[in-house]
């Protein structure tokens, strides 16, 4: 995709606009086309980012990453590397999916734990959960004199 045609047609539209003014707004136009080119650029790479983010959000698996060649992005799918290691033997042997909304501070330590692991940030997760759902013995875990967990009647 190139970013030309959106950054001159917005200049475009900016001398048009000035056209209708006297030399004073035409040369004041003439200097505001130039800089504007450069940050519209910018601004535009910015909404294909989010645009990435987006999408991403809305995929089972993978992301979506915007690469620059030049100053050209493009959008390219990556698919996650590294998936979750098989789940426990028993009644567990179904997969299931759940979304999971996370502060961007707890998502950013997590991403940073799988990554000095080397294995993926679903991995990770995995085997954390994993970690301490087994040690919690099924929903009960003592600690010292206390019980906690649930109960019926």
């Amino acid at each position: 995709m190139e970013l030309r045609p959106f950054v001159e047609g917005l200049q475009a539209d900016l001398e048009g606009i000035a056209a209708v003014g006297d030399d004073a707004v035409a040369e004041a136009a003439r200097r505001l086309t130039s800089a504007v080119g450069a940050s519209a650029g910018l601004r535009l790479l910015d909404a294909l980012t989010e645009a990435a983010l987006e999408v991403s959000e809305q995929l089972p698996a993978g992301h979506v990453e915007i690469r620059l060649s030049g100053q050209d992005p493009s959008f390219v799918y990556v698919e996650e590397e590294g998936e979750a290691p098989a789940p426990p033997a028993g009644d567990d042997a179904m997969v299931a999916r759940i979304s999971l909304r996370l502060p961007e501070g707890l998502k950013l330590a997590i991403e940073a734990a799988a990554t000095r692991e080397g294995v993926s940030v679903n991995a990770w997760l995995v085997r954390s959960l994993a970690r301490a759902v087994g040690s919690s013995g099924g929903g009960r875990r003592s600690s010292g004199n206390r019980l906690t967990g649930f109960g019926r009647s």
